[in-house]
């Protein structure tokens, strides 16, 4: 790449930041990363009905959340500023006068219903729907007058006939356009505020961005693009439209699906380094079969060539997998931090806990990290040792405290129990070999009754830790629940 790269991010503040929307802001940031070159993040906040500084914020702040940094745009400065739309009228608006004065943009007075009238018309014939030019050939005298009289009217680009435009877009090829189905479209609204096709083109021009990496459903808005880069005298930037993402029954990624926003990934305890890895394999192939990289073994590795032409598909279990292998990597107190809100929330820890609860969550967190992905799954895992409400979790399970073996072991576990000064995870260890050696029974048929007596499940973290943190008086109260133990 000859040019120094400078890619954008730039979205629209009208809602909570969709998972798509961080997905493209990421492969702008590794393009960036990639290249030694500058990313830029703007805001495309002409939508003035929609757009809001909360919803701004929040895109910021998911941002910064996922580690996805920018070099130039809001917040940071840069020079070629402003970065909001709105802040940048003026500069639209000289460039419209330019237009106008060039003859290659012209006032449209026609009302809605004129224009509704010719759309009709048009498609009973079967042609696509296309402006025709009605006021194309206006001339001076007619404009200065309809100006005059105050009649509402957009501004509209003078297209090409017969021509031809062809996107050459670094993920799908050529792409060609037939200028006459495009027609002459507008520029400016009735209010004076420019549209979206119009903004990004002086917004990515004057910024000098040299490639647009966005979402497949802006495809249908480069040839309208190009004709104004046509127009305005300036040099295309590259084009690479990414696959959108698909929920996995192949549809198009919706609340249906699930969470949908950064924000409820946060809220749900997903690690940012894990989505940031995530969403970096959807839609882009590494050369290797390995899944968990780095952020810098990914700005070393991305390239756009790798980016795939098919829909990615939002496969949550992959996530869930992905974030699984960076929560083994905590340490206790970060596995702390990422669980506690959660069980705060569940009622289970107060909002201000002491030290020595604090000591507790730490090894019950840790106990528990191999059999929760998130941390919103601490929950249901840490449950059994908040609430008395638990049941065998299924026949298989309930079958084990049917075993003939089973009130034999229970009743000797619960005396070598009663009977230690202390109950730790290493005094508790030595009993269960006792229990074995003195009821005559493997060591399976002594875990298992204990294990679903004590929890209502047959698989879950060491059981003498799981005894160690409900505590002597709560494992005697649900040894002797079982109504097993031999008095």
């Amino acid at each position: 790449m000859s040019k120094q790269v400078r890619v954008r991010f730039a979205p629209s503040p009208t809602g909570p930041f969709h998972i798509g929307g961080a997905r493209s802001a990421l492969f702008n940031y590794l393009v960036a990363a990639h290249n030694d070159g500058t990313f830029v993040v703007r805001v495309e906040d002409t939508d003035q009905k929609r757009s809001t500084r909360e919803s701004e914020e929040n895109i910021k702040e998911a941002l910064h959340w996922l580690g996805i940094n920018w070099d130039e745009g809001i917040d940071v400065g840069g020079d070629h500023g402003p970065y909001r739309q709105m802040e940048r009228l003026d500069l639209y608006r000289q460039y419209t006068e330019k237009l106008l004065a060039e003859g290659k943009a012209y006032y449209c007075f026609c009302t809605p219903e004129e224009l509704e009238a010719e759309k009709d018309a048009q498609m009973a014939k079967g042609e696509t729907p296309v402006y025709g030019g009605t006021c194309s050939h206006l001339s001076e005298e007619q404009i200065k007058q309809y100006l005059a009289e105050g009649r509402p009217h957009v501004i509209r680009i003078r297209t090409p006939k017969h021509k031809t435009y062809e996107v050459d877009d670094i993920v799908r090829g050529k792409v060609p356009f037939d200028s006459d189905k495009i027609g002459d479209f507008v520029i400016v609204k009735s209010d004076g505020v420019p549209v979206y096709n119009y903004c990004v083109v002086l917004d990515d021009a004057l910024m000098e961005i040299t490639h647009v990496i966005r979402a497949e459903e802006h495809l249908s808005n480069t040839p309208r693009q190009l004709v104004l880069y046509e127009a305005l005298g300036f040099e295309p930037p590259k084009f690479a439209h990414v696959s959108l993402i698909l929920g996995a029954d192949k549809k198009k990624m919706s609340k249906r699906h699930g969470a949908t926003s950064v924000q409820q990934y946060r809220d749900m305890g997903y690690l940012p380094e894990a989505l940031f890895n995530f969403l970096a394999l959807l839609g882009w192939t590494p050369d290797s079969d390995k899944e968990i990289f780095s952020k810098e073994e990914l700005c070393s590795m991305f390239t756009l060539d790798r980016v795939a032409k098919n829909p990615a598909v939002f496969d949550i279990e992959k996530l869930n997998w992905i974030n699984f292998q960076y929560m083994k990597e905590l340490d206790g107190p970060s596995l702390v931090t990422l669980c506690l809100p959660h069980l705060q929330k569940a009622g289970y820890v107060s909002e201000n806990p002491d030290a020595n609860t604090l000591t507790w969550v730490e090894t019950m967190v840790t106990a528990l990290r191999e059999h929760i992905q998130y941390g919103a799954q601490v929950t249901d895992a840490a449950k059994v040792f908040f609430t008395d409400e638990y049941e065998p979790e299924n026949e298989e399970t309930a079958d084990v405290l049917k075993e003939e073996t089973a009130p034999a072991v229970l009743t000797a576990f619960l005396k070598e129990l009663e009977a230690l000064d202390e109950v730790t995870a290493d005094t508790v260890q030595p009993l269960f070999k006792k229990v074995q050696k003195g009821v005559g029974v493997k060591g399976k048929f002594v875990y298992m009754p204990i294990r679903v007596a004590l929890t209502g499940v047959m698989h879950g973290p060491d059981l003498n830790v799981i005894i160690a943190l409900m505590g002597r008086e709560k494992v005697v109260q649900r040894l002797r629940r079982s109504g097993l133990i031999a008095e």
